[in-house]
């Protein structure tokens, strides 16, 4: 049995093959709709999230399998006390594999620890998000037909953004990729993580504004400049349109640049961008879905193949 609590948790050859899954059920959706028929997921949100854990939901339903769960810490036994731990022992009793977001760090590698069932970290706090780094390099390898080969802006929160961490990170092992930090110096990308660019001899740029790059990218990343991370309101107020995405600020861009964002968006992303070919934040969306269904097949032990031939004699 195994867990995810991290994004490096798989080799480069297992998310390949994590990735060729999430690609076939994206072209043959049916050949998996019963796949976990009779198996349940777990969902134990310890705080509010719309996305992660609808797709959750959504990539069990797909697969034939049933949900139970609880969308906020107050309505489990958690209100009452109860610690993660007695938690996943019990949950380890009504499902086959759990999905669990928690505001504390680490939490879920303690759930992990004392479950019986296979444990999926669906977000720690500001530390890790290892199924949203999933998507996004699902999206990338979809899209552009390869990980590895690009130079890739990141652009907003890159100190606080645990996406933009966990994506930096998983995309080191790949090759040839030059990373330009697109921030306001107050949100500039860690030390920690410049210091292991420059240890592994992997390129890369700090740049403040988002025209000076525009050109070079066949990749943008978005996130949201928060306003609440500024010492004062004069500097966020002379850095936050540096930051909001435009027709105005595409137009140089290649024509195949792929703008990903995370979500959920405030205004870093005009809505004059949606239709732009190049805008594909709503398909990543879907591409979360499809990894997810892959992942619980991989984590529960599931070979397609060898249940179809079953049903076959059967």
């Amino acid at each position: 049995m195994r867990h995810l609590m991290n994004p490096l948790d798989f080799t480069v050859e297992e998310l390949d093959s994590l990735f060729d899954l999430a690609n076939d059920i994206e072209k043959y959706p049916a050949k998996y709709a019963h796949a976990c028929e009779g198996k349940k997921l777990a969902t134990c949100f310890y705080e509010p999230s719309t996305r992660t854990r609808l797709s959750f939901e959504s990539a069990m339903l797909s697969l034939g399998g049933q949900v139970l769960g609880f969308s906020d810490a107050g309505s489990s036994s958690a209100s009452k006390g109860e610690s993660v731990s007695d938690t996943i022992r019990v949950i380890s009793c009504f499902a086959d594999i759990c999905a669990m977001r928690h505001p504390k760090e680490g939490a879920p590698m303690v759930a992990a620890d004392k479950s019986s069932i296979p444990v999926i970290n669906a977000g720690d706090g500001g530390h890790q998000h290892p199924t949203q780094t999933l998507t996004d390099l699902l999206t990338i390898r979809s899209m552009k037909g390869r990980l590895g080969h690009f130079t890739i802006g990141l652009c907003g929160d890159l100190k606080f953004g645990r996406t933009v961490h966990s994506l930096i990170n998983a995309l080191v092992r790949y090759p040839d990729i030059h990373f330009v930090f697109i921030s306001p110096p107050e949100l500039k990308v860690p030390d920690y993580i410049t210091d292991m660019l420059t240890e592994k001899g992997i390129s890369y740029e700090e740049v403040i504004r988002l025209e000076t790059c525009m050109p070079d990218l066949d990749l943008l990343y978005m996130t949201r400049v928060q306003r609440e991370r500024f010492f004062n309101e004069e500097d966020y107020v002379r850095l936050k349109d540096f930051y909001i995405l435009n027709k105005a600020k595409m137009a140089p861009a290649k024509k195949d640049m792929l703008v990903l964002h995370p979500l959920p968006r405030v205004n870093e992303i005009s809505v004059e961008v949606d239709d732009d070919p190049r805008a594909v934040y709503f398909k990543q969306v879907q591409y979360g879905v499809y990894v997810r269904m892959a992942l619980i097949l991989t984590l529960l032990d599931i070979d397609i193949e060898t249940m179809e031939s079953q049903h076959g004699k059967e």
